[in-house]
């Protein structure tokens, strides 16, 4: 009797137990959470928390998501869950700091209007075209305010990134000082080759636009004190008393972009002077932080090689003028992840030293099909198809821009005489540099066009230089915090399965639109030219045959309308049923067998124990 009893009984006891957890879950472990996901894709990065600990004043955070107009949209509200989740872990953290509101903009609500107000972008989607929201805005005590726009879910890899540097740039609003080091006419200025006033160069432009730059040139003596991000494009013959004061820069955590070349083709002075080779470099700097920069010689890249034209009309492709396509730039790092093209000429490389404790990220490579030429006889040729005749592959690339970080030593032992020495740094865990072995990249010939349109200089970018040159700018700017974050892994996994319904029900949906709009034209010829014939009495005249065409098309069109309705919701069934089926598993199937499997082994271990007794 015992035995009869005792399965029921193992029921009742595993479906109490099984609310007992539920409700010890809900009530105790509701705070407690473990992330088991493959990129950890649902927790915090130590830099996203670090920046959330520094907040001072609270922030408020509105998310808009159009849950009810994105019904159907499977693909989209997975990815709008991902970005709730992470923003309420954000929220969980924050412990109060951080004020989360979820917010669903509905057409022609005050929700809407809201969101336009903040400037988010209303995306139309659908079969329908909907406005669709999903987007962020957030506002500090202050009332300032930063927004993300839509969250792209083709950019998932940066969500965290985003997220956390809209909520550094509202905790901490003091603007970026930019040093622009240099000793070119990056300011504009009469050129002295043709005597006339030569604008600002574009990336200069942008850089006053953005930040706060002050600019200095080789003959300073130290770095304005309050520099946060060093921007050093083309360095030569910098004197001891600034090459230390930038190297002490870096071991104090200062973050540097510095562009160096081996030949330089845009300095006007350099090339009145003649003399060869037009090279920069940062003197001892570079190879005591374990990095070594080619400095005399150049590359050629027979497969990335840019056509110009020649002087005598003709086209050639140039070896030496680069054109790096998406295989060539680092799609991880936030500096280049979004980035098309990138042009430059006579490009130097870089390499880590085999000693090095640098942590190495490549940002620009060149092709396999490259090669490399001393910068003297390269600075000679005037003719871009001899260097066709210089080339020599050997099947391999070459590093042209890395982001540099982690431990180096200083390049000086104590500072120069008649410099203080009380603060000196002989080392750094923290450093921060992303070395580009080009400064051509930056002239405006190689990215942007200039047109006149009524007295006032239009620019348009046919390159990504300038992006490259702001993106870098933008992610050294942040906390240290914040650029240990850059990317993180997709959260994304597609069900192919509901993929392959909404491909076919769309298909059908085309189909009968595309007949649809087939016969609207017909139709619309039709009136056309019924307009031409006579009117009587203010109205249009049309004989029986042609009443009966237009009633027979208004028919047609209505049963294609209701067609059309079906293909919809036939594609929107498909998919219910299908979700339904997962819930069913899931909720029923799977707990029912897992209390079968349970049964199962309690049975085995009883019988066993029975077999050992006797």
């Amino acid at each position: 009797m015992s035995n009869k009893l005792s399965t029921p009984l193992l029921i009742m006891l595993l479906g109490g137990l099984f609310f007992v957890l539920v409700l010890l879950n809900n009530l105790v472990l509701s705070s407690v959470r473990l992330d088991l996901t493959e990129n950890q894709v649902y927790s915090l990065s130590s830099g996203s928390k670090e920046i959330i600990s520094e907040i001072d004043e609270p922030i408020n955070l509105y998310f808009f998501f159009s849950d009810k107009a994105s019904k159907n949209m499977t693909s989209l509200r997975n990815y709008a869950n991902r970005v709730e989740s992470l923003l309420k872990e954000y929220s969980k953290v924050a412990n109060g700091k951080l004020n989360l509101q979820v917010i669903d903009p509905e057409a022609f609500s005050e929700a809407e209007d809201q969101a336009n107000q903040f400037g988010l972008t209303a995306a139309t989607l659908g079969a329908a075209g909907d406005a669709i929201y999903l987007g962020l805005a957030a506002t500090n005590a202050f009332d300032e305010q930063q927004i993300i726009a839509f969250f792209d879910p083709q950019k998932e890899s940066f969500l965290e990134y985003e997220v956390s540097k809209l909520i550094h740039q509202l905790s901490d609003p003091e603007p970026v000082v930019v040093s622009l080091l240099t000793d070119l006419p990056v300011s504009g200025g009469q050129n002295p080759m043709t005597g006339r006033f030569d604008p600002a160069w574009t990336f200069s432009s942008q850089l006053e636009q953005l930040y706060q730059v002050e600019k200095i040139d080789s003959s300073a003596s130290a770095l304005p004190e309050e520099t946060d991000v060093l921007v050093i494009v083309h360095p030569k013959n910098l004197n001891d008393a600034l090459l230390f004061s930038i190297d002490q820069f870096a071991m104090k955590g200062g973050k540097i972009l510095a562009f160096v070349d081996p030949h330089n083709e845009s300095d006007q002075m350099a090339m009145m002077a003649g003399g060869g080779a037009n090279s920069s470099d940062l003197g001892p700097l570079l190879s005591a932080w374990g990095v070594e920069f080619n400095a005399n010689q150049v590359l050629l890249d027979a497969q990335a090689g840019l056509d110009i034209r020649t002087q005598a009309g003709g086209v050639a492709r140039h070896f030496g003028f680069i054109g790096l396509g998406t295989k060539q730039l680092d799609r991880e790092d936030i500096t280049t992840a979004n980035l098309e093209i990138i042009n430059g000429a006579s490009f130097g490389t870089i390499a880590l030293k085999a000693d090095s404790n640098v942590k190495w990220q490549p940002l620009l490579m060149s092709t396999e099909n490259a090669d490399l030429v001393e910068a003297t006889a390269y600075s000679a040729v005037r003719d871009p198809e001899a260097f066709a005749g210089m080339y020599e592959s050997e099947k391999q690339q070459y590093v042209l821009a890395a982001r540099l970080s982690g431990a180096a030593v200083s390049a000086y032992e104590k500072a120069p005489e008649g410099m203080d020495n009380s603060d000196f740094s002989t080392s750094t865990s923290n450093l921060n540099l992303v070395l580009v072995a080009d400064t051509d990249l930056l002239t405006d010939r190689f990215w942007v066009q200039q047109a006149n349109f009524f007295g006032q200089t239009i620019v348009t970018p046919f390159a990504n230089n300038g992006d490259f040159l702001t993106n870098a700018v933008e992610n050294l700017g942040g906390s240290d915090a914040l650029i240990s974050v850059r990317s993180r892994g997709t959260f994304a996994r597609p069900f192919t399965r509901v993929e392959e319904l909404t491909v076919k029900a769309e298909e059908k949906f085309r189909e009968q639109e595309q007949l649809l709009q087939l016969q609207l034209d017909e139709t619309e010829a039709q009136l056309a030219q019924l307009q031409n014939q006579q009117v009587e009495g203010g109205a249009l005249v049309l004989s029986p045959e042609q009443q009966n065409a237009v009633d027979d098309f208004m028919q047609k069109k209505i049963e294609i309308r209701k067609a059309l309705r079906d293909v919809r919701h036939q594609l929107d069934k498909d998919i219910e049923q299908l979700g339904n089926w997962l819930k069913f598993i899931n909720i029923a199937i799977a707990p029912l067998a897992l209390m079968l499997l349970l049964m199962l082994l309690s049975r085995l271990f009883r019988m066993r124990s029975k077999g050992v007794t006797v």
